[in-house]
């Protein structure tokens, strides 16, 4: 089997397990089983390509992908697809647009072809199981709903951004030995990697700002917090503004 083989089917068994989290017939506990399976085949792809572009570089460019952010709580969804990328090694820029008056957001993301394709595969899944969870919370009555939801985006995202970093720290130290026989660490390469993202995403956007973080009153956050420690983490022209997302 070679690479390109190896690599669809790794990727067709983490969409299985992710199909299986989106299902709102999916109990908490069937959700955690596929979180740690999944989350842990996401990890250890992302590593299995930074090994091999470590003997062929042209296996694992560096890329771009404009993803558009659909309302409602297009901020919110930002925010969670920002954090998803930055855990996985990619860079993003947030674009505010108004196209036909409309305002439009967009995220420009900057990163290894395959690490891409995982933000891209992982972000479309997250998003529908959020907001699965999020239609199946009730807004307390002293609470305004939109206000709760955006808080409970938050804690959402807060509590997957965690759990991803987690995930991806474990595969790259259980990978340490293959890199080792490289000659080199996974500190070193994965450095190496984000360092070329960073170039490509500075390259594009010179002078970016950076973003100030949000103020949400909502009471959501535990709730939200709560059901991200549940979700499956499967293992053109510019205008408008432009800021480089918080941590990035």
């Amino acid at each position: 089997m070679d690479h390109t083989d190896e690599s669809t089917t790794m990727l067709a068994k983490v969409r299985k397990l992710l199909a299986k989290a989106e299902d709102p017939a999916a109990t908490p506990a069937e959700a955690e089983t596929y979180t740690a399976k999944a989350a842990a085949l996401m990890a250890a792809y992302g590593i299995d390509r930074a090994l091999l572009a470590l003997s062929d570089p042209s296996l694992d460019v560096v890329g771009d992908l404009v993803v558009l952010v659909e309302r409602p709580y297009a901020a919110d969804k930002a925010d969670l697809l920002a954090t998803v990328a930055a855990a996985l090694g990619c860079r993003g820029v947030r674009r505010t647009r108004y196209p036909d008056g409309t305002k439009e957001l967009s995220l420009h993301l900057f990163g290894h072809r395959s690490d891409l394709q995982r933000v891209e595969i992982l972000f479309t899944s997250l998003l529908v199981q959020a907001l699965h969870a999020l239609a199946r919370t009730p807004v307390p009555s002293y609470d305004h709903p939109a206000a709760f939801r955006r808080s409970w985006l938050a804690g959402f995202t807060q509590s997957v951004g965690r759990r991803l970093d987690r995930a991806e720290a474990a595969a790259a130290e259980d990978a340490a030995d293959r890199f080792t026989e490289h000659g080199t660490s996974s500190t070193l390469v994965l450095a190496d990697r984000s360092h070329a993202v960073v170039a490509a995403r500075d390259e594009t956007y010179p002078h970016l700002q950076q973003a100030s973080a949000r103020r949400l009153s909502g009471t959501g956050r535990h709730d939200g917090w709560a059901a991200g420690q549940r979700a499956d983490l499967g293992g053109s022209r510019l205008g408008g503004s432009r800021r480089s997302l918080p941590g990035t």
